[in-house]
């Protein structure tokens, strides 16, 4: 792909409290200490028009101040010099109507600033300070402490009192992720809570959930304590310190929920067996909890391996414009990030500049519309983790399977967190699905169980509701979808198999078989009046000796049920690990299963979009009244489940099909990628758009008229 120098202009903003919803493409630059004398500001001026920037992090200060900063024992660069590294690009990026964003990293201090100030500094269980184990002379700092509360408040005031900005972000803010065992931490924590600070070497010490809840209190009242602060002296500056896909799950929501008017996750790339779609599922997980609120995703310029560092070095190409690319086709912002001024090697400005542009060129035409799809799947709550440094969110490979599935399914889907399901939240939706989880608030089944009542399909497998009570276990929506619990949970299986019980829609597509493998953990489970068993167990049997590898007599107790209920809502339930031993196997015969109960719970209604071919894509819908655009990410390569993308397969011979509105025709169809006209056909009510060729991906934007009303020209017949 070529430069398209039309592209250039960055957009901008006002400086105003909404400042944000401006801030849509991300420059980020992150200073080291010998990079002032060097820094060339024409070269990151080019690198802000190519890539038709609106916004910058950079480097100000925390650790290390890249400006002149008057603040004792605020470490300013050594290589600093008269120059103003930060103030310099500041003023540029302004002079291009940019948003600013000053980043300050207040994780570690010098030793210095650690002898005059003890009290700032994490400690071990041994009662001794924690010297950063990748830069001796260094210590870790405790966020509990005045170190966070102060010396960086004071840092982030300085900041935004000297420079026009619109934002603090702070970075690895949160510490080590371990327990401190500083004093004045303990005797804090003592006082309100009565207990000693939980042991580390003990996941079940009984001071855990009260400590957790207790961090994540105070870190909730550090993120307000920042943001008044800020905002005190300039009001539309926020103070917005980092998060993870998590968003404000570890946080009180209560606290913080008006301080994070946009989100920026830290997940700089692939890594291990994460799959290329990665990007995308967090613009939707974070769709899911605030529905209404921007989230920008941080890829770093190389490759992500935390085992394996690499900071100078250089993703290939593919890779990083694949990630940006999904990434923002479901939402989630592009943003690049790039470690050291000075670069070693350029081959990372091309792919960030064409990726970035791709995504101008869609927001510009399709930006104003909404994501939307009929299918759900519910992101719950963890409420498994022992200690309060987990990821903050559930579902693990079970979530990953049921994932992959509906993404090589080609059926569209959003997330709904459970903390945010509500009626109104599941309007327009055809079908939710839970992979997986445990111990379901109340609130939430009931919300589902009306759901259903009022038509709503409802695809769940293994333990999701499973609850222990007084009674003992029981499946929360077990009396909903026909189900019983016959027993416990059994497993690791080997040997698993399930047979076809009657036809039915979830047994099409497995022809001249009589059974097909099942998972590996399993819930013995009986049925209720008025439910249907499509697939039935095979009793257990050995898996060696060879001799012995048959089926034997035994209970057939059922493994997938369904049930049609008298509001027209459809349910199905699957008594096994489902999920996850698709996402461990890639066994076609499980992703078939999930994808044929999320069908059947739809209903007999055909889907509104769907989207024909071979390979793997990526598909993403949004609309608003009168329009409709499809987003196609061709994700179809040999490293598509695992990094890194090594070549680019353009992809032919797509068709995307629309259900034409009741009362609507068509208007206009346009390929916003191509930047061109659609060809664009009706027959039988459905509108056929056929796609010749998809590198990155293609946009499908459709207007409707009135039936009547005069028609814009089209690419096609009407």
């Amino acid at each position: 792909m070529t430069i398209d120098d039309t592209l250039l202009a960055p957009s901008a903003g006002p400086r105003s409290p909404d400042w944000f919803l401006g801030a849509t493409r991300w420059t980020q630059l992150t200073f080291t200490e010998d990079d002032p004398p060097a820094l060339d500001v024409d070269f990151w001026v080019d690198v802000m028009k190519r890539t038709r920037s609106n916004a910058i992090c950079l480097s100000a200060g925390g650790y290390m101040a890249f400006y002149p900063t008057q603040i004792p024992f605020h470490y300013r660069s050594e290589q600093l010099g008269d120059r103003d590294s930060f103030g310099e690009i500041v003023e540029q990026a302004r002079r291009l109507g940019m948003h600013v964003m000053a980043r300050v990293d207040p994780h570690a201090v010098h030793t210095d600033a650690a002898t005059a100030h003890p009290e700032w500094l994490d400690h071990g269980p041994d009662g001794t300070p924690v010297e950063h184990e990748s830069m001796p002379g260094l210590w870790w700092t405790d966020p509990m402490s005045s170190s966070h509360w102060d010396f960086t408040t004071r840092i982030a005031e300085e900041i935004v009192r000297e420079y026009d900005i619109d934002a603090v972000f702070a970075n690895r803010w949160e510490g080590r992720r371990r327990v401190s065992y500083n004093p004045h931490t303990r005797a804090a924590f003592q006082a309100e809570a009565g207990l000693d600070l939980p042991d580390e070497t003990d996941p079940h010490d009984p001071a855990w959930p009260v400590f957790t809840a207790w961090r994540r209190r105070r870190l909730s009242e550090l993120v307000v304590h920042w943001d008044d602060a800020v905002r005190a002296i300039k009001p539309h500056v926020r103070f917005l310190p980092n998060r993870g896909a998590a968003l404000t799950r570890d946080l009180d929501r209560d606290l913080v929920e008006d301080r994070y008017p946009m989100f920026f996750v830290d997940k700089q790339g692939r890594s291990d067996i994460e799959p290329s779609w990665t990007p995308g599922r967090i613009g939707k997980r974070a769709r899911g909890l605030y529905p209404d609120r921007p989230v920008a995703l941080i890829t770093s310029v190389g490759p992500e391996d935390h085992e394996l560092r690499w900071k100078d070095s250089v993703a290939d190409p593919h890779e990083t414009r694949g990630l940006v690319v999904d990434g923002f086709a479901q939402g989630a912002l592009p943003w690049f990030t790039k470690f050291k001024a000075e670069c070693f090697d350029d081959r990372w400005v091309a792919p960030l500049a064409e990726a970035f542009q791709l995504h101008a060129r869609v927001e510009e035409e399709t930006g104003h519309l909404r994501h939307t799809a009929d299918v759900a799947l519910l992101d719950c709550v963890d409420r498994t983790a022992s200690t309060p440094f987990g990821h903050g969110h559930g579902g693990g490979a079970h979530e990953d399977g049921v994932y992959q599935a509906l993404v090589e399914a080609r059926i569209p889907f959003e997330y709904i967190a459970e903390e945010a399901l509500a009626p109104d939240r599941l309007a327009g939706i055809s079908v939710l699905v839970i992979p997986t989880g445990a111990d379901l608030d109340p609130a939430t089944v009931t919300t589902i169980e009306a759901y259903v009542e009022r038509g709503g399909g409802l695809v769940t497998a293994f333990d999701a509701g499973l609850t222990t009570g007084p009674d003992g276990p029981r499946l929360a929506l077990g009396d909903l979808q026909g189900v019983r619990l016959a027993g416990g949970l059994r497993g690791p299986l080997k040997n698993k198999y399930m047979t076809l019980e009657r036809p039915h829609p979830l047994t099409d597509g497995y022809d001249g078989a009589q059974r097909i493998l099942a998972g590996a953990q399993v819930l013995d489970i009986g049925t209720l009046p008025g439910a249907e068993i499509a697939f039935r167990f095979v009793p257990d049997y050995p898996d060696l000796p060879m001799e012995e590898v048959y089926p034997r007599p035994g209970a057939a107790l059922p493994a997938v049920v369904t049930r049609e209920h008298p509001g027209g809502g459809r349910t199905a339930y699957i008594a096994f690990d489902l999920g996850e031993v698709f996402w461990r196997s890639l066994q076609s015969d499980h992703g078939r299963l999930i994808a044929a109960a999320v069908r059947w719970a739809r209903g007999e209604q055909p889907a509104r979009v769907q989207v024909t071919g071979q390979g793997l894509v990526d598909l993403a819908v949004r609309e608003a009244p009168g329009e409709l655009a499809v987003t196609v990410v061709n994700l179809t390569d040999p490293m598509a489940m695992r990094g890194q993308r090594h070549d680019a397969m353009p992809l032919h011979d797509q068709e995307v099909v629309l259900a034409v509105p009741d009362g609507g025709e068509l208007a206009s169809a346009r390929l916003v990628i191509a930047g061109a006209p659609a060809t664009a056909e009706v027959r039988e009510g459905r509108l056929h758009i056929p796609l010749d060729r998809i590198d990155d991906l293609e946009v499908v934007h459709v207007t409707w008229t009135p039936t009547g009303a005069p028609a814009a020209q089209h690419g096609g017949e009407a």
